[in-house]
């Protein structure tokens, strides 16, 4: 029993976990900011590669 008390009240690697489910949740934020901007990041890059290109 002593080490199942040992076991919850151990916090090593708390602010690990802590840190990658914060990287998580900024990475599902970008690829749902890229997802929904997606066409048009493409058509600002043709803009800019067409500048570029002196088209």
């Amino acid at each position: 029993m002593d080490l199942v008390k040992r076991f919850f009240r151990d916090e090593k690697g708390q602010g690990m976990a802590e840190y990658g489910l914060i990287l998580a949740l900024v990475a599902v934020a970008v690829i749902a900011v890229l997802g929904l901007l997606g066409d048009e990041l493409v058509n600002i890059f043709n803009s800019v590669i067409d500048g570029l290109a002196g088209d």
